[in-house]
């Protein structure tokens, strides 16, 4: 009994002209080699299963033969072919870096390229996921990647090019390998299931090719368990149950019941689906896989972009004529959102079975949105509209001596139950023409002037008179008399602090203890706002210093504090203030 050999091995190519998809890069290195042009390194990357390392394998085998013929192929006749076909060359090295990615590693590799060939004209190294080495690996691989002997080539292949240094990139000639495509992997699989003697449907293998993705490994991979599995016989049904695909057929009838709203139909048609073993997530990946072909069927510029099996195009194209495009697009959002929930949900049976009613109900929600120019846009939201307030009359009232006649105005609503209710608010003044863009600056530089002028007018200035210590002791005492007549409890301390004057807007009050302090602290506002009125001094300050004994000691007293100062206790109390002084744009006197 012979042994047994996969496909992958036993078809692997053994020239340029057997590597199928990569036309591209096959041509490239012919023409290379019958040009006598070759880089002495070269970087393979690519998807895998797509003939990297086959690829390698035919340049080396290639390049040392003896005979090669006129369009750079090997001839697989010389004692070189013979024995690269055989395994024994000892021209070609293999290097897995996925197991030999150490430093050591490479140094060892690096000096067997001191060693010229006994035999062919170059040595070849291959060296397989390159993207392992590590970076010590790389650093120690460099120099003789850029400078190698005349007969040494090196071949990198990796599936990750992102992941090799920069370094290395710069130093070899780079050839990506795309996917290959369905059809040539189909025609692939006929040739081997023609030579081995296999019957096969097309269906069967269109199915395979689809499931393999590009990667030619896969696929043979996935034939030679098939064609084991059914005995030697690869038709559609088998391929299907083996690969664990949902047939299309249950897709047109779901997609006939959703059309004809038809949820019961549905819901056993999926009770079916799922007693065969398809879990939730391949029923909507698929269905959404399903959706988007009808999309694509239904243009006939992009037609060549559906991905099925032939004897289903025709079947998808008259679905795709009965379908609204607006369902179709509607479909793919309800089971794209369903998909990424899905794994969050806790019984996906119902997740599915909620996905499928919405799609059976789509239909029907879309005609109810509709207008009389067809499917309407999502609805606005209404503008916030005003409550309405009945309009209040203004009423004048009484002004009083001194002041403006439009400053006070006093707006009330009819009189209810004997009450009436009178908000004082400055009087609605009738809206101004706006002025013309030339008057624009000066009436911006005109507001302050404008500011300060009303200000004089409503605020009547106080001349200052310099404080003296008898004018203060009576005024002093003066607040004390108010403070008792209000039963304030501050009163006491006031009596008991000593008064000192500083100069002639300032002086000191001295207190015995913490609590006279505290007290005389928590009035200090309504006491400087009375001395102020009291001795005419609108700048009259004073400061609590607090000591144990009653003698004034100079050398203690504190310093009055500078404008700066000032103006940083102020805002720390009246926050407002420093807007006010940034808005009007004032300055601190120093």
């Amino acid at each position: 009994m012979d042994k047994f050999i996969v496909s992958a091995r036993k078809y692997r190519p053994q020239t340029f002209d057997t590597v199928v998809g990569q036309a591209h890069i096959t041509t490239t290195l012919k023409n290379a080699i019958r040009q006598n042009q070759l880089a002495h390194a070269f970087l393979f990357c690519g998807p895998r299963g797509v003939g990297k390392t086959t690829c390698a394998r035919i340049l080396a085998k290639t390049i040392n033969c003896e005979h090669s013929t006129a369009d750079g192929e090997a001839c697989n006749e010389c004692p070189s072919c013979i024995s690269f076909n055989q395994g024994t060359s000892l021209n070609i090295h293999e290097l897995d870096a996925a197991s030999n990615n150490s430093v050591d590693d490479i140094r060892t590799l690096v000096d067997q390229v001191r060693f010229a060939p006994q035999a062919g004209r170059y040595k070849v190294y291959i060296i397989d996921e390159v993207h392992m080495l590590s970076s010590s690996a790389f650093n120690a691989f460099l120099k003789t990647l850029e400078e190698p002997p005349p007969y040494a080539i090196f071949i990198l292949a990796t599936t990750e090019k992102h992941k090799i240094l920069p370094t290395i990139l710069s130093r070899c000639q780079i050839f990506d390998f795309k996917r290959i495509t369905t059809g040539d992997t189909v025609a692939h699989l006929e040739a081997i299931c023609e030579k081995e003697g296999v019957k096969a449907e097309q269906a069967a293998l269109q199915t395979i090719a689809q499931k393999s993705e590009g990667c030619m490994r896969d696929a043979l991979s996935i034939m030679d368990k098939i064609v084991s599995f059914t005995n030697g016989e690869l038709n559609y049904t088998n391929t299907l149950e083996h690969l664990n695909i949902l047939d299309e057929d249950y897709y047109f009838k779901l997609l006939e019941d959703m059309l004809q709203q038809d949820l019961s139909g549905a819901m056993l048609l999926y009770d079916d689906i799922n007693r065969k073993g398809f879990e939730g997530d391949l029923v909507l990946n698929g269905f959404a896989a399903f959706i988007r072909n009808l999309l694509v069927s239904k243009d006939e510029k992009v037609v060549a972009l559906l991905d099925t099996v032939e004897s289903f195009k025709q079947k998808y194209l008259e679905a795709a004529q009965k379908t609204p495009v607006s369902f179709l697009i509607s479909a793919l959002n309800i089971l794209n959102e369903s998909e990424v929930n899905y794994r969050a949900a806790r019984n996906k049976r119902l997740h599915v079975e909620l996905t499928l009613i919405k799609l059976c109900y789509l239909q029907q929600a879309m005609e109810l949105t509709a207008g009389d120019t067809g499917l309407l846009k999502k609805k606005i939201a209404e503008k916030a509209v005003s409550v309405p307030f009945k309009r209040i009359q203004p009423v004048l009232l009484k002004q009083p001596s001194g002041t403006a006649p439009d400053d006070v105005v006093a707006r009330h609503e009819p009189e209810a139950r004997g009450s009436r209710l009178i908000i004082e608010e400055p009087a609605p003044r009738p809206a101004a023409p706006p002025p013309p863009k030339a008057a624009t600056a000066a009436r911006k530089i005109g507001s302050l002037e404008k500011l300060r002028q009303q200000f004089k007018e409503t605020h009547v200035e106080l001349e200052d008179h310099p404080l003296t210590q008898e004018a203060l002791e009576e005024a002093w005492s003066a607040f004390i008399v108010l403070l008792k007549e209000s039963k304030n409890s501050a009163a006491q301390s006031f009596d008991l602090a000593q008064l000192k004057v500083l100069d002639g807007n300032s002086f000191y009050v001295y207190t015995a203890n913490a609590i006279e302090y505290r007290f005389i602290e928590t009035s200090k506002t309504q006491a400087s706002e009375f001395l102020q009125k009291k001795l005419s001094n609108s700048q009259l300050q004073f400061y609590i210093i607090k000591r144990e004994n009653r003698e004034v000691a100079e050398s203690s007293e504190p310093r009055p504090l500078t404008a700066v100062q000032q103006y940083q206790k102020m805002i720390e109390k009246y926050p407002l203030v420093k807007e006010l002084k940034e808005k009007l744009k004032m300055e601190l006197d120093r």
